[in-house]
């Protein structure tokens, strides 16, 4: 991926809005409730059963305050007592990333907990969903997730991973288990899958009902970069962070993979070996693993390929040098490769994921395509996605 598709990838997750101010409606159902992602004791932000969000913030001072959510930054009111309250429009199901902006500064909301995404901490919130219930807390057996700290030789920093153990790990110890690299987007970093995407609750819900196999889930930085010398850095790095060509797929093949093979009671073989992201990780995931077939068995592409963000027809015999023009070769390698997609995905998903299908069917390399209703290129496509995904695993 280029450094231009990094910054339209960059845009597409970015929270910010250029439109200008909408004035906020107040009517709607008045049954609003504390968001589920609210910090302790705090009341706002709301949410009501149409899916409106209600900011509220204590502002004496300020000029003008708006709520910016979902691509559109909506004027709030001020009270005679400073405070300034507003609703949004109804959102989509799922998670959004939101900020306000007070007299042109954009800041977090002090009532929300914060997660990272576009490339900031910054405020979240959840809008119900109708199926929420696969990825809800549940009284089942419940895995752990584990922060896991390595030095990298090849980029000579340190780096942390985060691990996701079955529920039987513990007690289970003649058991070995299979293992899922699942990746974040741009933007984002490893903490992405178990807060936000709430892998480890999708997983220990599927386990339960013998939906999928138990199974080890290993989430890295997606951004991994050599040492370069200052002369030679290259803004942007291509997926590499700040300063330098990406070293990730290096980093995951020597490194990661050996790491986590040698301190976790895993399955080593290909065949019980799977990888699979979302946006920028599910192209690194193609990448990494069409190149890697001796390793991988198992891809999963979540709202991507590795064409982003073209949507010109693939030439399979010069995309990734001719790998996918032999799909006899592909099919016998590869025991699953699936893609997923919102139907509410902006430009350019749809025409690039399009594009990749077609090369895909032209060749006949065989592949599952699942779409994910009602939703754009957020959190609540890619928790269908691995819902989706994961019991195809290793059966």
């Amino acid at each position: 991926m280029n450094y231009i598709s990094l910054l339209l990838l960059s845009a597409a997750l970015t929270v910010g809005s250029l439109s200008s101010g909408q004035e906020l409606k107040q009517a709607g159902a008045e049954d609003f409730i504390p968001s589920t992602l609210n910090q302790p004791g705090k009341q706002y932000p709301q949410v009501n059963s149409e899916g409106r969000v209600r900011a509220s913030i204590s502002a004496p001072q300020a000029m003008k305050v708006q709520l910016d959510i979902g691509g559109v930054k909506y004027d709030l009111k001020k009270d005679d007592k400073g405070v300034w309250t507003g609703d949004s429009d109804p959102q989509d199901e799922g998670f959004h990333y939101y900020q306000l902006v007070i007299d042109g500064a954009q800041v977090p909301d002090p009532g929300s907990m914060y997660f990272y995404g576009a490339s900031r901490w910054g405020s979240g919130i959840e809008i119900p969903a109708s199926d929420q219930d696969f990825y809800s807390m549940k009284k089942v057996p419940h895995g752990q997730v584990r922060e896991h700290l390595y030095f990298s030789e090849i980029t000579q920093a340190w780096r942390r991973c985060f691990v996701y153990s079955p529920p039987d790990y513990e007690s289970n110890l003649p058991a070995r288990y299979p293992v899922l690299y699942l990746q974040h987007g741009m933007g984002e970093d490893e903490t992405g899958w178990s807060v936000q995407g709430r892998a480890n609750l999708i997983l220990d819900n599927l386990i339960a009902e013998n939906k999928a196999v138990p199974m080890i889930i290993v989430m890295d930085k997606g951004y991994a970069s050599k040492p370069v010398k200052a002369a030679s850095r290259n803004p942007g790095g291509q997926q590499g962070g700040p300063g330098g060509i990406s070293a990730f797929e290096e980093v995951l093949i020597k490194e990661i993979i050996p790491m986590i093979d040698a301190t976790y009671r895993t399955l080593s073989d290909r065949s019980h070996r799977a990888m699979a992201g979302l946006s920028m990780g599910a192209n690194q995931t193609i990448q990494i693993t069409i190149n890697n077939l001796d390793l991988f068995s198992y891809i999963g592409g979540f709202s991507g390929t590795s064409n982003y963000p073209s949507s010109a027809e693939i030439d399979p015999v010069k995309f990734m040098d001719g790998k996918f023009n032999d799909a006899k070769a592909l099919n016998e390698k590869i025991n699953l490769f699936w893609l997923g997609l919102g139907t509410k995905e902006p430009d350019p998903f749809p025409g690039s994921v399009g594009a990749f299908r077609k090369m895909l069917e032209k060749t006949g390399v065989k592949y599952v395509y699942y779409e994910s209703p009602g939703t754009a290129h957020e959190w609540l496509t890619w928790r269908r996605s691995l819902y989706q995904f994961a019991p195809l695993l290793f059966r």
